[in-house]
């Protein structure tokens, strides 16, 4: 017997030295590991319920971009099938109705445009459908499955392509444009033909599950400016008997026809009476009488999406709680919410599909150590998430990823805000952390438990010996109508007070050191950098991207204003117009204040914060004599896509922390 327990002691031994290696073998991730994750997109679950496409993407170094091609998943066993291997770019993947077929978006090599290409999911290569002369987009399959339905913009005219070789190209500004349309093609003839024509632009459309109808967000034109306000419109699905829905102008989106055709629920950010700057709520209209009802009055979350029930009874929807997103269900004959989802997670309404034949819903679930790997859940009475893929199992196994905490603080005038705090890699209680506070953009929006993104790199940070904040400052969404209102007349209202006052709570609580502070975002959280750089001079180093600086020429300049009107209650144009209250908000006003060193980034065609704004921060500071860098970034909009910019603004941002709060060298991160 001895020999017996001398061999499990051994064995036992061996095992503990065994988990000891592979622990000590995780390491912090670098930018590298960071932007080679892939990532989950579109899933959409197939009509017999047992198989989901979706599209898988990673890191192309050599073609300077993300590619993506067709997964599929059974649904069963978790077995994964790479589907397609074209171009890179597949997108948009849709069953077929009988589920043997699937149908997406792509551009091979003889292609000029993308296009619809068929694949048997059984067998066979991909085949092109269409041959269109201008990009296709927002592909639907008929019920009947005769048809697929998509969107594109009108050909240019013989006289305009005849201008453009010859570089006569000189044109009107926001006239340069060629409106987009609805089409179907014939599965088996791959005859296409338009659904609708005139001086409009179909925004968006969706087809009634019996096929007989189609409604449409109809614009205009393609501008943003006119895609904000919008309408809904109802047809035939050949296009016929067109009829105007809503008469609210403002941005209605995400429509949903009802199964029996009688209403379209849509979002929108208004209140019942349609005035804006409200969290996100849900309508329904009768396709009858155009009578419009808000659902929903008093349930105090967001609501980001919807879609309807088999029978039509029930609406689902998954509801922003602030740090988290979860599915609920509204019974239309009794006025009850079911909430069947509850955790530290995200549920993205973009990556949400349903199957209400089979009663199942499919997530993209974005958890803190994982960018979203697929869950599903099958409504019954114990319905509960159920994990379908593990392609980022791989992250905790090799790598040290931070722990993340929903924490809440009272602002300055004792309204309760919260955030998502990341501790530190190997954090130690009573130690004392530098900090990185990066405020989200929108602002209607709001930070959720999250992996990171190429703004809020979080494992890299983390493992530098960052702490990082992401706070729900006032204007964030997920808190109810007087939250997201504060910025109403006054876009810097409580909003920078709520940050310095998230700070200060971790001061206090013993977590960071306030000479090591650190701000910086994009876009709205460009804005609030800028804001808080000359309201305070406690930040040792700053980085602005894509921010606002002079809201009077912001205003002009940017493609929207939708949302900036109510900001600043009314236009910079009109008579007895409120300037005042524009320069107030600026940041520019009280630029003489700012001390701190601040790096900006922005991209050379950003039409919604443009490179202006960024220019007027920079020869401010500079004129200042307060150290200043601009980086610019080519062929980029307001989100920068590609891979080497997105490296180059990693390393140039981190180098700046390490140089102004640490004292410290930085080694550059580089890919040959």
């Amino acid at each position: 017997m001895k020999p017996k327990r001398s061999i499990l002691l051994i064995a036992g031994f061996v095992v503990l030295i065994c988990n000891i290696t592979i622990a000590d073998e995780k390491r912090p991730m670098n930018l590298i590991d960071f932007l080679n994750v892939p990532s989950v997109s579109s899933p959409q679950i197939s009509p017999d319920g047992k198989y989901a496409a979706f599209i898988k993407e990673v890191s192309d170094w050599g073609e300077n971009k993300r590619v993506g091609h067709i997964w599929l998943v059974n649904i069963s066993t978790g077995r994964l099938t790479q589907l397609t291997n074209g171009s890179g770019e597949e997108r948009n993947p849709e069953w077929s109705p009988d589920g043997k077929t699937l149908a997406f978006i792509d551009k091979r090599a003889n292609d000029e445009t993308p296009q619809i290409y068929l694949i048997n999911i059984a067998h066979g290569e991909a085949k092109r459908l269409t041959n269109h002369p201008t990009s296709v987009s927002n592909i639907q399959w008929s019920p009947d499955r005769k048809k697929i339905y998509f969107l594109a913009a009108d050909e240019p005219t013989p006289e305009e392509k005849k201008k453009k070789e010859l570089k006569d190209d000189v044109y009107a500004f926001e006239a340069n444009y060629h409106h987009k349309h609805l089409w179907y093609v014939e599965v088996e003839t791959g005859k296409e033909t338009r659904v609708t024509s005139g001086d409009y632009t179909v925004y968006n459309y969706v087809l009634s599950q019996d096929g007989k109808k189609i409604a449409f967000i109809k614009s205009s034109s393609p501008i943003q400016e006119d895609l904000d306000h919008s309408e809904i419109w109802i047809m035939n699905s050949d296009g016929g008997e067109q009829k105007r829905l809503t008469f609210n102008n403002i941005p209605e989106r995400r429509i949903e026809i009802s199964p029996d055709n009688k209403n379209v629920l849509f979002i929108t950010w208004t209140n019942e009476n349609f005035e804006l700057y409200y969290d996100n709520n849900l309508f329904i209209i009768d396709t009858r009488t155009c009578k419009t009802q808000m659902l929903l009055k008093d349930f105090k979350y967001g609501i980001e999406r919807a879609v309807w029930s088999k029978s039509g009874e029930k609406i689902y929807f998954i509801a922003n709680m602030g740090v988290h997103t979860e599915l609920f269900s509204l019974d239309l004959k009794t006025g009850r919410t079911k909430q069947y989802t509850s955790g530290k997670h995200d549920l993205k309404y973009w990556n949400w599909d349903f199957n209400p034949q089979k009663e199942i819903h499919l997530f993209s679930v974005t958890q803190p150590h994982n960018p979203g790997d697929l869950w599903i859940l099958k409504i019954s009475k114990k319905a509960s998430l159920k994990r379908i893929t593990h392609i980022f199992d791989y992250l905790e196994e090799q790598f040290l990823l931070p722990k993340q905490e929903a924490i809440r603080w009272k602002g300055k005038d004792g309204v309760v805000v919260e955030g998502i705090f990341c501790y530190p890699v190997n954090y130690e209680r009573g130690k004392r952390y530098p900090l990185i506070v990066i405020p989200h953009g929108g602002p209607r929006w709001s930070s959720r438990y999250l992996f990171g993104n190429w703004v809020a790199y979080i494992p890299v940070m983390a493992g530098r010996g960052y702490a990082v904040l992401l706070p729900n400052y006032r204007g964030s969404t997920g808190y109810g109508d007087n939250f997201v209102r504060d910025m109403v007349g006054h876009y810097f209202n409580q909003a920078h007070n709520d940050i310095i006052a998230g700070i200060d709570s971790l001061i206090e609580a013993g977590i960071v050191d306030s000479a090591k502070l650190i701000i910086g975002g994009w876009s709205a959280g460009g804005h609030m950098t800028n804001k808080l750089i000359t309201y305070t001079n406690r930040f040792r180093a700053a980085s602005s991207g894509a921010g606002a600086s002079n809201w009077i020429s912001m205003y002009a300049q940017s493609d929207t204003r939708v949302q900036r009107t109510p900001w600043f209650g009314g236009t910079p144009w009109e008579k007895d117009a409120p300037i005042d209250t524009y320069w107030e908000h600026s940041p520019l006003k009280y630029i003489w204040r700012a001390k701190t060193p601040t790096i900006i980034f922005v991209g050379e065609e950003d039409p919604r914060v443009p490179m202006p704004q960024s220019v007027e921060l920079y020869r401010a500071l500079k004129y200042n004599g307060v150290p200043v860098k601009l980086y610019i970034a080519p062929r980029e909009g307001h989100g920068w896509q590609e891979l080497r910019h997105r490296l180059f603004k990693m390393n140039a941002e981190l180098e700046w922390f390490e140089k102004w709060v640490m004292n410290r060298e930085y080694k550059w991160e580089t890919v040959d």
